[in-house]
């Protein structure tokens, strides 16, 4: 398969996805459901394990519902190829890391891919408030490093937001929504990198007022969130959507914008700060401002 980029309307076809956790084995399932040989790297066979068990259960449901035919679900996961070897990633048209958002630990990955993927590879990061220049900054290609934002669960949520670093060039950003569209997403253009984004800054500033509005007892975290859905027409209330992405992820993202900004809309509350202490995290935990 020829996989070298000759304009705007080819697009590559093999992707390299870093971390197999909940963002990056969706990020792979949807790609290669989509037509992409893709592979799955993480530093564990463990870690390896619980993304493909995570994906091969995905499209089963897909299947029993419907959705996808048994045989294309099997082609889907033959595409998936898994390592703990970074060096598989080195023809990769396109990578996509997804890993914790810590920038240290995204320096270290993108120090390693610069000196090992080819020239004209594109380097994404699934970063969800870390300034993409910031992670370019260690490369020796920024123009080539750019944000592709996925949204969780990646198989059922349409929206990717693109991020543009402050040395993205046209191409790559081209190169990144061609991409993006290819795996059935549609995307949103950040053209100035702020610490967060679009979305991120949005979701953080409801998140952190809405906590507010429940730690000092103007109402429940349940009338919260109800008025958020049946006065604005959202899907979920914020404090719902904290439970669901985590309070500890929002948290750091919160902490992330505000150490960039310092605006004050920014400034967790002190609950939040606690319940994480606590291990009160959300649905993964159990409990977070509901019981799970």
């Amino acid at each position: 398969m020829d996989s070298a980029y000759q304009g705007s309307r080819t697009v590559a076809r093999k992707l390299a996805v870093i971390g197999a956790g909940l963002m990056g084995s969706g990020i792979a399932q949807v790609s290669a459901q989509a037509g992409w040989d893709v592979v799955l790297r993480d530093v564990t066979d463990e870690a390896l394990t619980r993304g493909t068990d995570g994906i091969k259960a995905s499209y089963d449901k897909f299947v029993a519902k419907g959705k996808l035919e048994a045989k294309d679900a099997e082609a889907a996961l033959g595409r998936i190829t898994t390592t703990t070897d970074l060096d598989a990633c080195a023809d990769a048209d396109v990578v996509v890391e997804a890993v914790f958002e810590k920038l240290e630990v995204k320096h270290e990955i993108f120090r390693t891919l610069d000196k090992l993927v080819r020239e004209d590879a594109v380097l994404a990061s699934n970063t969800s408030a870390i300034p993409i220049t910031k992670i370019a900054a260690v490369t020796e290609r920024p123009e080539r490093v750019v944000g592709t934002h996925f949204f969780s669960p990646v198989p059922m949520m349409q929206l990717c937001e693109l991020v543009r670093g402050y040395k993205t060039s046209d191409e790559t950003l081209a190169r990144a929504r061609e991409f993006a569209e290819s795996v059935g997403k549609t995307c949103i253009v950040v053209n100035r990198d702020v610490a967060g984004f679009v979305t991120t800054r949005l979701i953080c500033a409801l998140v952190v007022e809405a906590a507010k509005l429940y730690e000092s007892g103007v109402a429940s975290a349940e009338d919260i969130d109800l008025a958020c859905k049946l006065g604005f027409g959202h899907a979920m209330g914020p404090l719902a959507t904290a439970d669901l992405t985590g309070v500890d992820i929002l948290l750091h993202a919160t902490s992330n914008i505000y150490t960039e900004s310092q605006d004050e809309k920014f400034a967790a509350p002190e609950l939040m700060r606690r319940m994480v202490d606590a291990g009160d995290i959300g649905r993964k935990s159990g409990q977070g401002f509901y019981e799970h």
